[in-house]
């Protein structure tokens, strides 16, 4: 069983995580094991100390795998998704969705709400008048079936343990971290079974950390 402490103060002193560690940490987090208060702690000594990239594919990965997975492969086609990490007039979605729908191709959007002070592409969405954002598997696939674009809140199947570390990090001034950041948006796009995907280049580039032990070790 795994020790959140334990978890909390390697990430404090900025050492780093075995995909293993986070795995566990991320599971016993979803059994409630792990308490908000821990989690919030190793999301302030993430942001703090940095996740190297083998870490944020790992938390990923964890993320990931708390949920079910869509399997869009029936539609004949790629899947494309674009991410942006947001802003107060941030409006990309509302017109390239449809443009590059309009073009061919299927464009499906799970997004996220507002973090800190930005309203999120969701929160926009729902200030239209009988607009609906929570979507079914079921219907989010007939929607792009019948018209090829289809954007919606995410699921609370899909990528359930980002949907938790989501809400914490709005509470706990852990937005800001770009691994944080890249772990989340990418485990919702694979949820999504999005085979192609265009994030802000500030997620791809980083920053990420390069671990370092603890003086005393």
């Amino acid at each position: 069983m795994i020790s959140p402490v334990d978890v909390i103060q390697r990430k404090r002193d900025g050492r780093e995580h075995t995909p293993a560690e986070l795995t566990a940490f991320i599971e016993a987090y979803m059994r409630d094991e792990v308490a908000d208060y821990q989690m919030s702690a190793w999301l302030m000594a993430a942001l703090l100390k940095g996740l190297t990239l083998e870490e944020t594919l790992a938390l990923n990965d964890a993320l990931l795998a708390s949920g079910s997975c869509l399997d869009l492969s029936s539609l004949g086609c790629r899947v494309v998704d674009k991410h942006s990490t947001g802003g107060v007039g941030d409006k990309v979605s509302m017109v390239l969705g449809p443009l590059v729908a309009s073009c061919g191709a299927v464009f499906g959007k799970m997004s996220g709400r507002g973090l800190g002070h930005t309203g999120g592409t969701v929160d926009k969405l729902e200030s239209i008048p009988g607009f609906r954002t929570t979507v079914g598997a079921a219907d989010f696939k007939r929607q792009l079936e019948d018209i090829g674009i289809c954007i919606a809140g995410q699921s609370p199947d899909l990528a359930p343990a980002d949907n938790r570390l989501y809400a914490l990090r709005d509470v706990t001034a852990t937005v800001e971290s770009n691994p944080l950041i890249a772990a989340s948006i990418i485990s919702k796009k694979l949820a999504a079974d999005a085979k192609a995907h265009m994030p802000d280049a500030d997620v791809v580039t980083g920053p990420f950390s390069t671990p370092k032990a603890p003086a005393h070790s």
